[in-house]
């Protein structure tokens, strides 16, 4: 499987590419300034091509763009780029479209995500992953569910658990809580633990009860991802049987942080849904 396109290189590209449309240059001449392929600036602008450090300077040198921090901070994002990721060895488990999502949401520094039907991934138990796996995949031997259920940890241990830890929003309909997935023990662990983590600094979880009727999560589970750069650089992630969707028009983007603060005026606060938690898991003990 090829290794999935990166969010520095995307954002690599992002600023090259202002840089050039500053100047008012056209990617063709600058290819041609540089001897390259006329589409390779393009392509390397759009994320689709790794950049090698010394290109990158060669790139600054054309645009005049004499600001050590500058030349520095776009040489390190090529270098990074070219690291081993940590999802490296399930490859052959895992498809890639999957291992997009994790490249993008290793890089988020916060994460805005509704669910409507599951648990989200980020807070799930082992025994939780491993019986939704099962379920989703049952064509999937037992080594590789295993496997998987080993990257749905390693993901929660990347993000959750790194020294400058994920921001996780999550708000869930209050069907995710009530839809038994392995057991009534599994879930009502699996609740459990989502009270613990609920409790975490960098976690805020809320539910929207059924009382609150429809809501815009009606039409579907989402993710907003945010990076440490500009604005528009933000992405709306959706999810099908057969296909995922990465959304970045800044129209797009606003329609669904639109729909998710609806969401969190709908949903019951921090320490309510806590307890209601509490309670759905009692009931199922």
């Amino acid at each position: 499987m090829p290794a999935a396109p990166t969010v520095r290189r995307r954002m690599l590209g992002s600023e090259l590419r202002r840089i050039r449309e500053g100047l008012n240059l056209k990617a063709d001449e600058v290819a041609s300034r540089l001897g390259w392929h006329p589409s390779k600036v393009s392509r390397l602008e759009t994320g689709r091509y790794g950049v090698r450090g010394t290109e990158v300077g060669k790139l600054l040198d054309v645009y005049e763009v004499a600001d050590p921090e500058t030349r520095e901070a776009l040489s390190t994002l090529a270098r990074e780029d070219k690291r081993r990721v940590w999802w490296q060895p399930y490859s052959d488990v895992i498809s890639q479209r999957y291992a997009s999502f994790i490249s993008f949401e290793a890089e988020a520094v916060s994460v805005r995500n509704f669910e409507a039907s599951l648990i989200p991934g980020l807070l799930q138990t082992a025994d939780y992953a491993r019986a939704l796996i099962r379920q989703l995949r049952p064509e999937a031997s037992p080594d590789v569910v295993s496997a998987l259920v080993d990257v749905r940890l390693a993901r929660q241990n990347a993000t959750l658990q790194r020294e400058d830890p994920l921001k996780l929003w999550a708000i869930v309909d209050e069907a995710v809580l009530r839809r038994v997935v392995g057991s009534r023990a599994v879930m009502a662990k699996q609740l459990h633990q989502l009270v613990t983590r609920s409790k975490d600094p960098h976690v805020t979880l809320q539910v929207v009860p059924f009382e609150a009727g429809a809501h815009p999560g009606v039409l579907g589970s989402f993710v907003v991802l945010e990076f440490p750069v500009r604005n528009d650089l933000d992405v709306v992630y959706t999810e099908t049987l057969t296909s995922s969707l990465y959304l970045e028009r800044d129209e797009d983007v606003s329609t669904y942080n639109q729909a998710f603060d609806r969401l969190r005026a709908a949903a019951l606060d921090v320490v309510p849904s806590r307890r209601l938690i509490a309670q759905i898991a009692k009931d199922l003990e």
